[in-house]
C-alpha cells in the first residue's frame, strides 16, 4: 500500500501543481519562444519541472524519507531544479551548469550514494561525477519533443522502483515510484496538442539526476563489480542511445556537437510515425524493455550480466548505425545554437 500511495500521491500532486505552474509562467512571462530549430508554433509556458519535482518531493517526503538516499537526492534535485529554471530564463553557460552538476554529484557521494569499484575514494568520486553528469545531460538532451523525457522517466522510475523492492529497499522504491507518478501526472499537459507547458532544463536536469541516483543507490549491485557498469548503461536506456546518436551524427556531418538541431532519435521517429504521441508510445515501450532487461541482470551472475549488457550495448550501436543510414538520417538543415 505504501508504494502504491507513493505513486498515486505524486501523480495527484503533479496534476494539481501543473496548472498552477502554467498560471505562474503566464503571469511572469516565462515562455519558451519558437525560434531557430524549435518546432512549436507559439510561445509555451515553462516551469513544468517545478510541478514534476514538487509532486515527486511531496510524495517522497511522505513515503520515502526513511531511506538514507532521500536527503542527498532531495538536495541535488532542488539545486538542479533551481539551476535549470534559471538557465531556461537567462541561458547560463554550459560550464556553469556543469560545475553545479559536479557539485550535486558530490552531494550524492558524500551522502553514501555513488560507485564503489576502486580502492581509492577519489577514483570512485570521479566515476560518480562522470556517471551523474552524463545521465543528467542525456536526459536534458532527450527533452526535445513533447512527452519524450516525461515518458522515459515515468518508465524508468517505475522499473527502478520495482527493482528496489526486489532488492529489499522499499523506501528507495517509494522515491523512484514517486518520480514515475509525477512524470505520468505531467504528461496530459505536455502531450496535449499543442503542449500546454514544457519541462525545460528545470525539469529534465533534476529528473536525470534522480534516475542516476536511484541506479547507484539500488542495494545488492556491488556483487556485480565492474559488470554493473554496462548494466547501468542499459538501465539509462534511450537517453544514452540518443546522446550517442547525436554526437556521432554531428561529428560525421561536421556540425557542432553542442548546438541544437532536429536530428535526435525523437525527430527521426516522428518523421516515420507522424505524431509526438506515437513517438512517446514507442519510446516508452523501448525504455520499458531496456530497463526491465537491466533490472533482471542485477540479479544474475556477474559474467552473465556483463555479457548480456555488452550485447545490448552493441545492439544500441547497431541502432545508431541504422539511424544514420539514408532512410533515417535527418535532412540537411541548418544547425542553431542551443
Amino acid at each position: 500500500m505504501r508504494l502504491e500511495l507513493a505513486f498515486l500521491v505524486a501523480l495527484g500532486a503533479t496534476l494539481l501543481f501543473t496548472p498552477l505552474a502554467i498560471r505562474l509562467a503566464r503571469l511572469t512571462g516565462f515562455y519558451d519562444r519558437p525560434v531557430g530549430y524549435k518546432g512549436h508554433l507559439s510561445p509555451t509556458p515553462y516551469l513544468g519541472g517545478t510541478a514534476v519535482i514538487g509532486g515527486m518531493l511531496v510524495s517522497s517526503a511522505l513515503f520515502g524519507s526513511g531511506s538514507d538516499a532521500f536527503v542527498p537526492i532531495a538536495i541535488g534535485a532542488v539545486v538542479l531544479l533551481g539551476v535549470g529554471t534559471i538557465d531556461d530564463r537567462y541561458a547560463l553557460g554550459p560550464l556553469t551548469r556543469l560545475a553545479i552538476e559536479v557539485a550535486a554529484a558530490g552531494v550524492l557521494f558524500a551522502g553514501g550514494i555513488g560507485w564503489d569499484l576502486f580502492a581509492s575514494d577519489v577514483l570512485n568520486l570521479g566515476l560518480t561525477v562522470v556517471f551523474v553528469t552524463g545521465v543528467v545531460n542525456a536526459f536534458n538532451l532527450m527533452d526535445n519533443m513533447d512527452g519524450a523525457t516525461g515518458t522515459i522517466a515515468a518508465v524508468s522510475g517505475a522499473t527502478l522502483g520495482l527493482l528496489a523492492v526486489a532488492q529489499g529497499s522499499p523506501e528507495l522504491a517509494a522515491i523512484a515510484l514517486a518520480l514515475s507518478g509525477a512524470c505520468l501526472g505531467f504528461l496530459p499537459f505536455n502531450l496535449a496538442s499543442p503542449a500546454r507547458i514544457f519541462l525545460g532544463d528545470g525539469g529534465s536536469m533534476p529528473i536525470g539526476f534522480i534516475v542516476a541516483a536511484a541506479i547507484m543507490a539500488v542495494p545488492g549491485t556491488g556483487q556485480l563489480g565492474w559488470a554493473f557498469v554496462p548494466v547501468a548503461v542499459v538501465l539509462v536506456g534511450l537517453p544514452a542511445l540518443d546522446t550517442t546518436l547525436v554526437v556521432v551524427s554531428r561529428l560525421r556531418r561536421g556540425a557542432g556537437v553542442f548546438q541544437g538541431g532536429r536530428d535526435h532519435l525523437t525527430h527521426r521517429l516522428r518523421a516515420k510515425l507522424g505524431s509526438a504521441r506515437r513517438v512517446a508510445l514507442v519510446l516508452g515501450s523501448a525504455q520499458a524493455a531496456l530497463t526491465a532487461a537491466g533490472a533482471v541482470l542485477v540479479g544474475t551472475d556477474k559474467s552473465v550480466a556483463a555479457f548480456v549488457a555488452t550485447v545490448l550495448i552493441f545492439g544500441g550501436i547497431a541502432v545508431v548505425a541504422l539511424l544514420e543510414s539514408p532512410d533515417w538520417a535527418p535532412a540537411a538543415t541548418t544547425e542553431w545554437s542551443a
